[in-house]
C-alpha cells in the first residue's frame, strides 16, 4: 500500500541581503532551517524595485555544491571562469556542477518592468567535491510540459513524470524538480522515490496538502503563497486548489548523510578543506 507523504515543517522566509546589494526570501539556510539534505540553500529572488536587486552578484566563487537557477521573469546575465557566457531569460534554468572550483556573476535585470525566480543549491558527495565544474545552460525550450485535462501544468526541470524525462540529467543526487501550476478547483498527485529528501515552495496562489494526519483539521494543510513546505518520507504527496490557482515548486533528492562544512560558497565535508579551498583561492589557485 502506498503511503501519503505527511507535512512536517511550514517555513516562512526570512528576508535576507545578499551578493552586492540583492534582497532576497530565503527558507533554507537560515537559523530556523539551517540545511536539509542534500540541499543547502533555497532563495527566491524578485521585486518590483529594480534597486532590490540590480546590484546584482559580481564575481564570487564555489566550490563542492551545485547551483541551480531558474528565472521566471526577467534577464540574468552571466558569466565564469570555465569561459561560459549567457543569458538567462523566462523559464530559463542553469543547472551548475561548480565541483573543485569556478568563478562566476550573476547580474539580474529586469525585462518589461519584470524580474523573478529562485536559486537553489544542492550538495555533492565527499567523491564529487573535486570533480571537474560542469555547466548546464537549459533554455525554456527544451524543458518539458506535461498539461492535464484538468489544466495542470507540470514543467519538468528534472526527474522523470509520467515517461517524460526532464531537462537536467547525470545529477548525483537524482533530483526532481517541478514547476506545478493546478487551476482553481483540480488536484494533483505526484509519486516520489522513498527515501528522498522532498519539499514543495509555493509561491502564487493557495492550496493544500493531504495529510492524512489527525493534527491538522480535516486532514489537510492550507497553504498560501510564500511557504516552503517539508514532507516527511512516503511514496507520493497530494495537492489540491480551491477557489484560486495554485502555483509551487516541487523538488526531492537523495540524501547524503555526510558531514558537512560550509564557508559562504564553499560546502566541503571537513574544515580543513574549507581552510584548503580558502588558501587555494588567495594564492589564485582556486580554478584548476
Amino acid at each position: 500500500m502506498k503511503k501519503l507523504r505527511k507535512v512536517i515543517e511550514i517555513i516562512d522566509p526570512v528576508y535576507v541581503m545578499e551578493g552586492a546589494g540583492v534582497k532576497l526570501k530565503r527558507s533554507i539556510a537560515t537559523q530556523k532551517l539551517d540545511y536539509l539534505d542534500p540541499f543547502l540553500l533555497f532563495d527566491h529572488f524578485g521585486s518590483d524595485d529594480p534597486e532590490d536587486y540590480i546590484a546584482g552578484f559580481p564575481m564570487h566563487p564555489h566550490r563542492g555544491i551545485e547551483t541551480v537557477t531558474y528565472l521566471l521573469d526577467g534577464v540574468v546575465k552571466h558569466e565564469d571562469s570555465m569561459g561560459n557566457l549567457g543569458i538567462l531569460e523566462k523559464d530559463d534554468v542553469q543547472w551548475m556542477t561548480s565541483g573543485s572550483g569556478i568563478i562566476h556573476e550573476e547580474m539580474p535585470r529586469p525585462y518589461n518592468g519584470k524580474m523573478e525566480g529562485f536559486q537553489l543549491w544542492v550538495n555533492l558527495p565527499s567523491k564529487l567535491k573535486m570533480t571537474t565544474p560542469r555547466y548546464q545552460e537549459i533554455k525554456s525550450s527544451r524543458i518539458p510540459e506535461i498539461k492535464s485535462e484538468d489544466g495542470t501544468i507540470i514543467k519538468i526541470i528534472a526527474g522523470e513524470i509520467r515517461g517524460i524525462k526532464g531537462a537536467v540529467n547525470e545529477i548525483f543526487t537524482d533530483p526532481t524538480y517541478l514547476d506545478v501550476t493546478i487551476p482553481a478547483g483540480s488536484s494533483f498527485e505526484q509519486s516520489i522515490k522513498p527515501g528522498h529528501t522532498t519539499f514543495a515552495y509555493v509561491f502564487e496562489g493557495e492550496g493544500t496538502f493531504e495529510d492524512l494526519d489527525p493534527k491538522y483539521e480535516e486532514n489537510e494543510t492550507t497553504v498560501h503563497a510564500t511557504k516552503l513546505i517539508i514532507f516527511g518520507d512516503g511514496d507520493y504527496i497530494k495537492a489540491k486548489s480551491k477557489k484560486q490557482p495554485f502555483r509551487f515548486l516541487l523538488i526531492s533528492g537523495k540524501p547524503l548523510n555526510e558531514p558537512i562544512a560550509r564557508y559562504g560558497p564553499f560546502v566541503m565535508n571537513t574544515r580543513e578543506e574549507i581552510e584548503q579551498a580558502i588558501e587555494d583561492l588567495q594564492n589564485h589557485e582556486f580554478v584548476k
